[in-house]
């Protein structure tokens, strides 16, 4: 069922994208008021909805509700961590101890005055 679902989700995606490709852009009914052509309206209502825009609505609603389907058929088998899985691959840093002093030798060091 999750690969059907997962099938489904990814076709939606990209039909999506190709949806909100397709349309036009609304920037241009503003070049239309400074002589670039007519426009049917500046800055005022957009007028009927188009099929595109139907659609796309229609497209992202498909997309979301496989979305949720996906995340509550992955949220039934949770199985905790994937970190827990595998072991881990850092070494714990070994510490590094001073060689011992042998007992009543004195410092060779000659000191400053």
């Amino acid at each position: 069922m999750e690969t059907i679902l997962t099938v489904i989700h990814y076709f939606l995606c990209l039909f999506l994208i190709s949806v909100i490709l397709l349309q036009a852009g609304k920037g241009a009914d503003i070049g239309a008021a400074f002589g670039a052509g007519s426009s049917q309206t500046l800055f005022g209502p957009r007028g009927a909805t188009t099929f595109l825009n139907k659609l796309t609505a229609v497209v992202a609603v498909l997309f979301l509700v496989t979305s949720i389907g996906l995340v509550s058929l992955s949220k039934g088998r949770r199985e905790g961590s994937v970190l827990k899985k595998f072991p881990s691959t850092e070494a714990a840093p070994a510490e590094k101890k001073a060689p011992p002093v042998p007992a009543g030798s004195e410092s060779k060091v000659p000191q400053s005055r």
